[in-house]
């Protein structure tokens, strides 16, 4: 009986011991451990480890990649523009004992760095880079982060910038430009087509002007197309050449009419009073207002006399 208990006994102590002496470690961690508060070198892999009960303390450091939101930060570019900009790092341990001992919570730590590189990032780029040129912003951010990150025993194995918010004042002049661009190009597509549709016509009527009867058949040929669309309405093309032909005979009788007119209206040259040569003199006596006569003396000239 005495026998039975020593070994129930012995059995419960070989079963606290070794509850207290083993540490499971899964298959995304690895282990750490510190014997009497100083780190071993060697690392615990995946599944059971021993441990000396009371003397050592095991730590599990997850080696899986991790994906850290970086919080939007507010910065100035280059160029003179308030923008917010968030990002995410995707990192990971690759040495766990570093991780441990060279900095108290890693996590934290690459949180901040990556807040700080981020506002810095901002304030060396320009708007147009952080829209439409992000990769080599990415991979400048990933070289910041990676000098304090291997001190660490940290690997970054990407960085990426997720949105970029700007101010509604920047947003309406954005749209403005892109807006003003578009009318631009859509101005000179539509000068460009009504010169090669100039040159064509040009080239067709050099064609008609040398084959009068081609000029006929298109005439018909439209006829026909104005018809077909609409039964009540029948469109005859006028000739240019005639109007202009109307226009100068409408001029040249005008200016004849304005001759003969200007020729009717013009004095001849035996008219007395108005008469060339005819001098109007008057008397003391008819500027004193002695002279029976309403009106003043004419003498004639001295060819006359």
């Amino acid at each position: 009986m005495i026998v039975v208990d020593v070994v129930i006994a012995l059995l419960v102590v070989l079963a606290l011991y070794a509850g207290l002496s083993v540490r499971m470690v899964q298959q995304t961690q690895l282990g750490v451990v510190f014997r009497f508060g100083r780190v071993l070198d060697q690392v615990r892999g995946p599944g059971l480890a021993r441990i000396l009960p009371v003397a050592d303390r095991l730590r599990r450091v997850n080696v899986q990649i991790i994906t850290m939101p970086i919080p939007a930060q507010e910065g100035i570019t280059r160029d003179n523009v308030t923008v917010r900009v968030d990002a995410v790092v995707y990192f990971k341990v690759v040495d766990p004992v570093k991780a441990i001992v060279n900095v108290q919570d890693y996590g934290f730590a690459m949180s901040q760095v990556a807040q700080t590189s981020l506002r810095s990032i901002i304030g060396k780029s320009e708007l147009d880079e952080l829209l439409a040129n992000r990769e080599p912003i990415n991979q400048g951010l990933e070289l910041m982060l990676d000098s304090p990150a291997l001190g660490w025993g940290i690997q970054i194995d990407r960085v990426e910038i997720k949105d970029v918010a700007l101010p509604e004042s920047m947003k309406r002049s954005m749209a403005r430009q892109a807006e003003a661009d578009r009318e631009r190009r859509a101005r000179i597509i539509t000068a460009d087509g009504e010169f090669q549709a100039s040159a064509r016509l040009s080239e067709a009527a050099k064609v008609m002007s040398a084959t009068p009867a081609a000029l006929q058949l298109r005439l018909l040929q439209t006829v026909v197309e104005v018809a077909a669309e609409k039964n009540s309405t029948l469109v005859l093309p006028f000739p240019v050449e005639l109007l202009r032909f109307l226009e100068s005979s409408t001029e040249r009788a005008t200016a004849q009419a304005a001759e003969a007119v200007r020729a009717a209206d013009a004095p001849g040259p035996d008219e007395g009073a108005d008469a060339p040569g005819v001098e109007q003199l008057e008397l003391p006596e008819v500027a004193a207002g002695r002279v029976d006569g309403a009106g003043p003396l004419r003498a004639a000239p001295p060819h006359a006399a």
